[in-house]
């Protein structure tokens, strides 16, 4: 695995929204594996009855998968992750699907957040939670996207954090597992009354810009933060 870290701070002024919904994700991502301007037009997105009609079917598909036992080692007997020793208070969700699979905290529950193929959260604190989405790409690797500082700062930047936001980049780090290249970066959101931490990680397989986010609130990501870390690294994607 090869790692590096920088720190940065600097108010960002390049976006309209914090979430990483689909819609404004892939046109931001796109732009960036292009070159991202110095500032993002938002679009309005109309949801057609077609969109409707696969969300739903998503949905009942999703349900269906983690209705089976929350897909354990049982039904998945050949996957890369699962055949390695599953950390402590730690369950294993793979998507053979739609190609990927991490470990999340055992105690967490899923979720349906919009523009997000899955979604975990915290019982009882629901501010700590992952998301996982994916937009179509014609790169083969995250490394056709540029040097990892130019792709993590752009990414969080522009695309994650809000205009009224402060972003503190705390660490990048890449590295390689089965063939495959991720870049994982942790950060802090910060504005007037709040302030938030995250790890994101990205990657590459299947036509497909996949990108991981767990995060917490600041206030306890001292505490969290290992343990949200186990779930940022062991973000794989699978050949679908």
């Amino acid at each position: 695995m090869v790692a590096s870290s920088i720190s940065l701070t600097w108010a960002s002024t390049t976006i309209s929204s914090n979430k990483l919904n689909v819609p404004h994700l892939s046109e931001s991502l796109q732009q960036t594996q292009t070159a991202l301007p110095a500032n993002t037009n938002t679009t309005t997105v109309k949801c057609s009855r077609e969109t409707a009609t696969y969300e739903e079917s998503h949905h009942k598909r999703r349900a269906l998968l983690l209705g089976a036992g929350a897909l354990t080692a049982t039904l998945f007997p050949s996957s890369p992750l699962l055949a390695q020793e599953k950390p402590a208070n730690y369950d294993a969700f793979v998507d053979k699907i739609d190609g990927y699979q991490y470990y999340y905290p055992s105690d967490w529950r899923e979720f349906d957040l919009t523009g997000y193929d899955s979604a975990f959260k915290d019982r009882y604190l629901q501010l700590q939670n992952l998301r996982v989405s994916f937009i179509p790409t014609e790169k083969k690797d995250v490394h056709d996207l540029g040097p990892m500082e130019e792709v993590i700062t752009d990414l969080v930047t522009k695309i994650i954090a809000a205009p009224n936001q402060y972003v503190d980049i705390a660490d990048m780090q890449e590295r390689s597992e089965d063939g495959k290249n991720y870049y994982t970066v942790e950060f802090t959101l910060s504005s007037r009354n709040f302030s938030a931490s995250s790890f994101v990680t990205i990657a590459i397989a299947n036509g497909r810009y996949y990108t991981l986010k767990v995060g917490a609130n600041d206030r306890r990501w001292k505490r969290v933060r290992n343990k949200l870390k186990v779930v940022a690294d062991s973000f794989k994607v699978l050949d679908i």
